[in-house]
């Protein structure tokens, strides 16, 4: 369970994340992607047209409580995390569409994150508190709009913040370790194999069915890379938040385990997955004449 001085420091991080996402952007970049909405739409559709059926199917087939198929249904149905971009930059990938389809799918979430939720919860027969997650997500449009106001002002403030936000992401991870598993250790060992399953398999298969649905529609080997990672690494961060100022008790103790388990370990797959697609990006550059490289 997560703690009122947890909830605290969660809602500052959350908070700072946020800000930082904001602080990336420009009105001029909305600009730009609609010109170019080709990859921003594939984006938006892997983001919440796989991902969600991803954790349906999760929940669905895999032998877990009820208090753990919600926890699937929400990590599945978040937005893009800033964590993507930190990969997407050592992937190779395209670093502007990463963090504009972020950002877009934060966007779009506040009404289809409920809408998904809504069909989703209804066929798995399970009751999930959508007013909440909306009030949430509304309240998380704030710092993005203050973060776009901070880099318009000014923009090395603005960079300094963007630069916090995604660090933050990170040391998120290294708190859930040092505060949440401890305390809770007990119930990860008497949890079975299929929440650890489920946790490991959003992130995997998410990469993998948003990079081979780029490619199929002939994306550039950069946006594919961009859009696979987009749609597999998931705003773990903000599903903590939901479910920590959403749920109580022991029921929000097995809800949480799922997205927190997912946050530690899609660090370990994207890690592996942006070394496979540094070789592969690597592989293709030494394919092609010098003339043009």
């Amino acid at each position: 369970m997560v703690g009122p001085l947890e909830q605290a420091v969660l809602a500052l991080m959350i908070f700072v994340i946020m800000l930082g996402m904001g602080a990336s952007l420009t009105p001029r970049d909305f600009v730009l992607a609609l010109k170019r909405p080709y990859g921003l739409m594939i984006g938006v559709v892997s983001q919440y047209g796989f991902m969600p059926l991803i954790g349906f199917v999760l929940a669905l087939t895999l032998p877990v409580p009820e208090p753990i198929k919600i926890g699937i249904l929400i990590m599945a149905c978040m937005p893009g995390g800033t964590t993507s971009n930190i990969f997407t930059y050592f992937s190779k990938g395209n670093l502007a569409l990463s963090v504009l389809m972020t950002v877009t799918s934060t966007v779009f979430g506040v009404l289809l994150i409920p809408l998904v939720l809504i069909i989703y919860a209804g066929a798995l027969n399970v009751d999930i508190p959508r007013e909440n997650i909306i009030a949430t997500l509304v309240l998380l449009l704030v710092p993005v709009a203050i973060g776009m106001v901070m880099r318009k002002l000014n923009a090395n403030v603005g960079a300094v913040t963007e630069f916090l936000g995604s660090l933050l992401a990170v040391i998120f991870i290294a708190f859930l370790m040092i505060s949440w598993v401890p305390r809770n250790w007990t119930f990860l060992m008497n949890t079975s194999w299929a929440v650890y399953f489920a946790s490991i398999a959003i992130g995997i298969i998410g990469i993998t069915i948003g990079y081979q649905f780029a490619r199929a529609l002939r994306l550039h080997p950069r946006n594919a890379r961009t859009v696979g990672l987009e749609t597999g690494i998931q705003n773990g961060p903000l599903a903590v938040a939901i479910v920590a100022f959403t749920f109580s008790g022991t029921e929000e103790q097995a809800i949480m385990a799922i997205p927190v388990l997912y946050s530690l370990f899609i660090v370990i797959i994207s890690t592996l997955v942006t070394f496979y697609f540094r070789r592969a990006n690597l592989a293709a550059e030494q394919k092609m004449p010098d003339g043009l490289l």
